[in-house]
């Protein structure tokens, strides 16, 4: 196994290709309060390195969203804010760190600092802008993708094993190019997308079963949070075809809402006929949590990058704020006007 020698720019992730034939300790890890992609890929992974005789362990940043629990692997992962004794002394054992689904250390929370230390090989995959190529050994970064699982997947069948991948890996996946497609309706969906699940459905992919555990397997409280918050706390801007949402810390206590259940909230938004930009608020502790959706040519990673501390994709970008509710929601309102010809 090659050791860690940081170049100016991370290598060509094919570069490591020929390392798959040594069995060597491995870590996966992926950002913090991981969704359908950044678990689906890291699993599926994980399944595919166990497959060819490598010791790994997937480190989860933070917990998950419950409808998460189906996945085949899941129960190993290992969370590190509950473990971070446990999970420490793996990473500072292991040859080979897999970055799945983030584009910057800090996306780990409190995993970033001993990420930084580990001294060994850091590779990325992921789809995200302005990768932070510095700390990675070897690497790919392509945003033109629709997700980190059909990286994952390129991963596996460019170096050469597509004949290895289960219908366990196949689930694992889907789970990722299915949830970040919005169900292949974003324009990331290539041609591409839909020849990776034809290969899965070759290898035993059940899509119905995954459908069902992500979409159909939620608590009567989270259907009946959804319709206060679209009654409540959903405001229009007709003249900046703009919707906006806001998440009070007692609507969250109030509905009882946990990790995963406000994924897609702001989804919601984009069903207003014009609407062409739409952003959801959370008042979570410590921070203010944003996220940005768009339709058309508006570029939300930039006006996050810009405004809100955040980044993302064109169509699809997150922030952050830590002033308070009333604050960051007044200061959204504020600079929204700077984008009226770009929201016409």
């Amino acid at each position: 196994m090659e050791t860690a020698i940081l170049p100016p720019y991370m290598l060509p992730i094919d570069r490591f290709y020929p390392s798959l034939q040594t069995p060597a300790k491995m870590v996966i890890t992926m950002h913090q309060k991981p969704d359908g992609d950044a678990m689906g890929s890291a699993l599926g992974l994980y399944h595919f390195l166990k497959g060819l005789g490598h010791d790994v362990t997937v480190i989860s940043p933070t917990n998950w969203a419950e409808f998460l629990n189906w996945m085949p692997g899941i129960k190993e992962v290992v969370d590190f804010e509950q473990q971070r004794e446990k999970a420490k002394g793996i990473i500072n054992q292991v040859e080979v760190i897999f970055c799945l689904d983030f584009n910057i250390l800090h996306r780990t929370k409190h995993m970033e600092q001993p990420l930084m230390d580990a001294k060994c090989t850091k590779i990325l995959i992921d789809h995200h802008e302005q990768p932070q190529e510095e700390v990675f050994t070897y690497g790919v970064s392509n945003t033109a993708k629709s997700s980190t699982c059909e990286m994952v997947f390129d991963f596996i069948t460019d170096s050469g094993h597509q004949n290895s991948i289960t219908p366990e890996m196949a689930e694992c996946l889907y789970t990722g190019v299915m949830t970040d497609t919005g169900s292949f309706r974003f324009p990331a969906t290539g041609p591409s997308v839909h020849r990776m699940v034809a290969v899965l459905k070759e290898k035993g992919l059940q899509h119905t079963k995954v459908h069902d555990n992500i979409y159909d397997n939620f608590l009567e409280n989270r259907l009946r949070f959804i319709g206060y918050a679209l009654v409540n706390r959903m405001e229009v801007m007709y003249e900046y075809n703009t919707a906006f949402m806001y998440i009070t810390k007692a609507d969250l206590q109030r509905y009882t809402i946990k990790t995963g259940d406000t994924e897609g909230l702001v989804n919601y938004l984009l069903t207003i006929q014009g609407i062409k930009f739409g952003a959801l608020v959370i008042d979570r502790d410590g921070e203010r949590k944003w996220s940005f959706r768009s339709k058309g040519n508006f570029d939300v990673n930039t006006f996050a990058r810009k405004h809100f501390e955040g980044g993302g994709h064109f169509n699809a970008a997150g922030g952050r704020d830590s002033e308070s509710l009333e604050s960051t929601v007044k200061k959204f309102k504020e600079v929204i006007p700077e984008y009226h010809n770009q929201l016409q």
